[in-house]
């Protein structure tokens, strides 16, 4: 399987072979199950303090006294330390102790890569998905290495229109919305909807496309699942260099 190599003017300049692995079984529920526990993993440890509503002292007068044994405070009728009470233990709450990362085997975990990277080789999963570009692109898409000398953002603009994928960038900032709940006031106010992944072996040097809306740059011996099927959904737009296309057919 060959498909063509984009220059910077968004015509083909020539073909390349196409490893295999974009040519694996599509296991998509291996693949959610692989992101889940990506997903879950990044939870950090939380909890409340273990002396947490222990800090009194509470005295209980035994029997006979016509009130419930309860400990309370000395010269008072407050009751503490216990769960029912008001600033007691609390009987059920997180603890910090508790392993929040979930493992999964290695065999799915590969298995669900070449699963995302079979589905972003398809043109027709990426348009389900929701992307946006041009019909006449061939799958996967591959530009020339020549994409690495782009410094500045205009450079990067004009040569995503040159190559017809400018529209999912639009789509990602028109669909770009203030986000609900807490997170405005967390430094995360907006929401913006993934767009292009750019994979390559120097992702030091395409620092211009990291300011448009939605675009992600990543190695390509280092992506992870969730960038290359972000909720868990295959199909993203993801564009490949040339010299990182070839690597990633070597195992």
């Amino acid at each position: 399987m060959k498909t063509s190599v984009y220059n910077m003017e968004g015509k083909v300049d020539h073909e390349v072979e196409v490893p295999q692995i974009f040519q694996s079984e599509l296991r998509e529920d291996i693949m959610q199950k692989a992101f889940r526990a990506v997903t879950l993993s990044y939870r950090k440890p939380y909890g409340s303090s273990p002396n947490a509503g222990l800090r009194r002292v509470g005295h209980t007068s035994g029997p006979g006294m016509g009130i419930s044994r309860m400990p309370r405070v000395s010269g008072s009728s407050r009751a503490v330390l216990l769960g029912s009470t008001k600033g007691g233990r609390s009987p059920h709450s997180p603890r910090a102790e508790k392993v929040l990362k979930l493992k999964i085997n290695k065999k799915e975990k590969e298995i669900a890569w070449k699963t995302a990277l079979t589905m972003a080789a398809n043109a027709e999963m990426v348009r389900k998905r929701g992307h946006m570009f041009s019909e006449e692109l061939t799958f996967p898409v591959v530009v020339n290495d020549d994409i690495n000398n782009i410094r500045k953002t205009r450079e990067a603009r004009n040569f995503l229109q040159s190559l017809g994928v400018w529209d999912d960038i639009e789509r990602a900032k028109d669909r770009t919305k203030i986000r609900a709940g807490r997170g405005t006031m967390r430094n995360r106010t907006y929401r913006t909807p993934k767009s292009i992944l750019i994979v390559t072996d120097s992702p030091m040097h395409l620092t211009a496309f990291k300011s448009l809306p939605g675009v992600e740059v990543s190695h390509c011996k280092n992506i992870s699942i969730s960038k290359l099927a972000p909720g868990g959904k295959g199909g993203r737009l993801i564009l490949f260099t040339e010299s990182s296309i070839k690597n990633m057919g070597v195992e």
